[in-house]
């Protein structure tokens, strides 16, 4: 028997299911604790503000992974890029090309919208991730590094710069 596979935009009523997919992941990357969103932000965020956007790869019509994107922009190369935020298979379903294949999904789309490259990061212990970045032909960075800002050190950080835009 032949798995139909299938991949489609999420739509607004699965805010929940995107949620659950995001703890999913979570859970594998060792860090479920950092997960402080909930169904509604998921909602607002996605599809009414459109921030970002979300893929479900289904088999025989069953949601079994997704992809979480967005639009980032490169001095360099003077265009948006395709940032993959969380790409996720749940584990009984990896090994056969559905990742392989959502990420392909992902790079016709940053084709299609003109995207001038397409980007992710990867923990340094997934190692199977890893094998399938190399064999599609993704490069590592090793100069660089992620900085990162989290909120309450975001706020502290941002207190007492005259703005109209802060709170």
């Amino acid at each position: 028997m032949i798995n139909q596979f299938n991949i489609r935009p999420a739509k607004p009523d699965e805010a929940g299911l995107v949620l659950a997919f995001i703890k999913k992941l979570a859970e594998y990357e060792k860090c479920s604790d950092e997960v402080v969103t909930d169904e509604a932000t998921i909602y607002q965020s996605l599809f009414v503000e459109r921030s970002a956007e979300v893929v479900f790869a289904e088999e025989d019509g069953t949601v079994i992974g997704f992809a979480l994107f967005f639009h980032n922009f490169s001095t360099f190369v003077g265009r948006k890029g395709l940032y993959l935020e969380d790409l996720f298979i749940i584990p009984e379903k990896r090994g056969r090309g559905y990742g392989k294949t959502l990420l392909k999904y992902l790079a016709n789309i940053a084709v299609e919208r003109k995207c001038g490259r397409m980007e992710w990061i990867c923990l340094d212990w997934n190692k199977p991730a890893l094998n399938v970045y190399r064999s599609i032909g993704a490069i590592p960075m090793d100069e660089w590094t992620v900085q990162r800002l989290t909120e309450p050190v975001l706020k502290q950080f941002a207190e007492g710069y005259p703005s109209e835009h802060q709170d």
